[in-house]
């Protein structure tokens, strides 16, 4: 399985990149918020962390091999999550994601079912299912960094705690009386400093060592 190509890019067109790596194209799928990231990027090296899936039906005996490309490894890992939704496949899901993933992941924490039906393809009960699914599993992507402007991807700091720790202490500052929004500044503050925090008291007892 490819998890990772580096190459020059050729062509950037509305749904898919190719890359050429050394004698051989290679053609990605991408999402048009990762589209967004790469068009200025034709005739430099880029490299995507990938994902494949095969495309067709196999009852019919044609099934095509496909990639599927992303900035970082938190933006692959989204996608794979979201996926997991009931009713969202591979290709609903690229349909989809036309927003950066910390703007999704924003409002699927605060279960902002509306604003996910202005995604293409998202309907209200699909939107529903999302947040009934999601909404405790994504605090580490509406923290993440948005890219650079010129198609980098910033550093996402927060993934270098497990998410799980991260939601709990999320909820913690919840069940403490914060705000969604500043609970969600809080943990932003204490994560950008890229240490580690192997439990949801390291994380809290950085939090209230910070003023404001």
């Amino acid at each position: 399985m490819i998890t990772k190509i580096t190459g020059t890019v050729n062509r950037v067109l509305d749904d898919e990149t190719r890359l050429q790596v050394g004698p051989l194209e290679y053609q990605l799928l991408v999402p048009e918020f990762v589209r967004r990231q790469i068009q200025g990027r034709v005739g430099q090296e880029l490299t995507l962390h990938t994902s494949e899936y095969l495309d067709g039906n196999p009852m019919q005996g044609r099934t095509v091999p496909r990639l599927i490309g992303f900035s970082t490894e938190s933006e692959l890992e989204f996608f794979e999550l979201f996926c997991t939704v009931d009713k969202v496949g591979i290709r609903k899901a690229l349909k989809a994601l036309v927003r950066p993933v910390k703007e999704i992941a924003d409002a699927i924490q605060r279960q902002d079912a509306k604003w996910l039906t202005t995604l293409p393809g998202i309907g209200p009960a699909t939107a529903e299912q999302i947040v009934a699914t999601l909404r405790r599993k994504v605090t580490k992507f509406a923290l993440m960094a948005e890219p650079a402007p010129n198609g980098d991807a910033g550093p996402v700091p927060a993934t270098a705690v497990d998410g799980d720790v991260i939601e709990d202490a999320y909820q913690a500052l919840l069940s403490v009386g914060h705000s969604p929004m500043e609970a969600r500044n809080r943990l932003d503050k204490v994560l950008t400093s890229g240490r580690k925090f192997p439990s949801v008291e390291d994380i809290l007892l950085e939090v209230y060592k910070q003023k404001g």
